[in-house]
């Protein structure tokens, strides 16, 4: 019998106009609008459906945008009868991954990434850092040349045999990068400096991680309702009794998605469904696992393909 886990979308996946469709078609799309307008304190759907994605690309919007996107995708699919098993999100979508597990109120849920937008978006803007995607190498060859990089680099971004991600530093990451390129077994190795603010998921994030420690107290998380992966972990996380110190160690820890993926098949999963803007997910799981199914949900006709 098929299991079923939904994937939720991580940041750099959110374009103008997106969840529009469903914002148009799915009364549950408006709920969520209407409840990340009331407590965002300003109405998303502006710059979410705004011609210019000139402030939907601020960290400080787009992550409450791609949650409140995700968070249309999911509904869809709940109101036409999806079940599923599982839930994974990549970076910010272990966020509507909590709230589509019922850990989080969708209350709760935007009340939590406003607090970590803002924090990242602060401390981008004084952290400085930069990110490289390397792709067509193995993840032990870029462990390897960050090892050796002088100055600060990590991988961060575990996202498939051959696309990790890295971070730190603006020349240690320059520095790495070429490091790859050149010790690599590959011929066709690329890098690709990514558009970001800063060096997310490392230890250039540590103030804003502490910044979202102090000021997430109060949040009530339940148990989820079905298998929860993590980020952190790349596999099930068991032990929910402090979420807000889990969650402040996201910030700065690397995103494990390809053990969380490899985790999930052996567990017996074997449909993958993305919610959210893209198919960014949807791709990495077709390039690390074999005989499964991935499918995206971003917009009506996508909805209409996975649900027949």
């Amino acid at each position: 019998m098929a299991k079923t886990a939904l994937l939720f979308s991580g940041q750099g996946s959110q374009y103008a106009g997106m969840a529009k469709d469903f914002y148009d078609n799915e009364p549950g799309a408006r709920i969520v609008f209407k409840i990340a307008d009331d407590v965002l304190g300003y109405k998303l759907e502006d710059i979410v459906f705004a011609d210019d994605p000139t402030e939907l690309n601020k960290t400080v919007y787009s992550q409450p945008a791609i949650m409140a996107c995700s968070l249309c995708a999911f509904e869809a699919l709940d109101t036409h009868g999806v079940k599923f098993e599982a839930v994974a999100g990549h970076s910010l979508g272990e966020y509507a991954a909590m709230a589509a597990a019922g850990m989080l109120s969708y209350e709760d849920a935007f009340r939590l990434i406003r607090i970590r937008a803002e924090a990242m978006q602060k401390c981008a803007e004084t952290s400085g850092g930069v990110m490289y995607a390397m792709l067509g190498c193995t993840p032990a060859e870029v462990e390897a040349a960050c090892e050796k990089t002088e100055g600060y680099v990590v991988p961060v971004n575990y996202n498939s045999p051959v696309q990790t991600v890295i971070a730190g530093e603006e020349k240690a990451a320059e520095a790495a990068a070429e490091l790859i390129k050149q010790a690599s077994s590959a011929k066709r190795v690329k890098a690709v400096k990514l558009n970001v603010a800063s060096a997310f998921h490392s230890e250039l994030m540590r103030p804003a991680a502490e910044e979202f420690l102090a000021k997430s107290e109060g949040i009530k998380f339940a148990e989820p309702k079905c298998a929860f992966y993590s980020n952190v972990l790349g596999a099930p996380l068991t032990d929910f009794s402090n979420m807000r110190e889990m969650l402040a160690k996201h910030i700065v820890s690397p995103v494990r998605f390809t053990d969380e993926l490899n985790a999930m098949k052996n567990a017996g999963f074997d449909m993958f469904i993305e919610c959210g803007p893209g198919k960014v997910l949807t791709g990495l799981v077709k390039k690390t696992l074999e005989g499964v199914q991935a499918v995206n949900c971003e917009d009506m006709e996508s909805l209409g393909a996975v649900v027949g």
